[in-house]
């Protein structure tokens, strides 16, 4: 049974997890940082930014079918983070998150790693095109593209 509920404090591992493990396989081909890849970029580290953050906490959303398999993060009508278990991409539950902040929270934009053409490609197959509008990533040389909702 899928659900999608928001975050409780007993999914922080978990979501952690989940959050460590995709940026390590999406990003560290992009920006090939080891010292952040596999030194701060840890599970607990991760635990305590949400655990120290409430803000964050009350903007987040788990995908729950007896296991949280993803989550979303939204603020207002902007996707701030999606993110699916690695070893379950391709599975629908980027989909059905996707489709909860759109018809929940009305989303129409997000911005994502201009190098991330997975992702990319994934907002454009729901609806979701790529502005002219890019912004630098804070602490590095490649850049965020927004996209907005047709």
């Amino acid at each position: 049974m899928e659900i999608i509920r928001k975050v409780e404090a007993k999914d922080l591992c978990r979501i952690a997890e989940i959050l460590v493990f995709s940026k390590r396989l999406n990003y560290r081909p992009i920006f090939h940082n080891d010292e952040y890849s596999f030194g701060e970029l840890q599970v607990v580290n991760v635990m305590k930014e949400y655990e120290e953050d409430l803000e964050k906490l009350s903007h987040t959303w788990v995908y729950d079918d007896e296991f949280v398999k993803g989550l979303i993060e939204i603020e207002g009508k902007e996707i701030k983070t999606l993110y699916v278990e690695p070893l379950l991409t391709s599975s629908g539950i980027g989909t059905s998150l996707l489709e909860f902040a759109i018809e929940t929270f009305e989303v129409d934009h997000l911005w994502a790693l201009e190098k991330n053409t997975r992702a990319i490609e994934f907002y454009k197959r729901h609806g979701f095109i790529c502005t002219n509008e890019k912004i630098p990533e804070e602490g590095t040389s490649e850049f965020l593209v927004k996209l907005i909702r047709k």
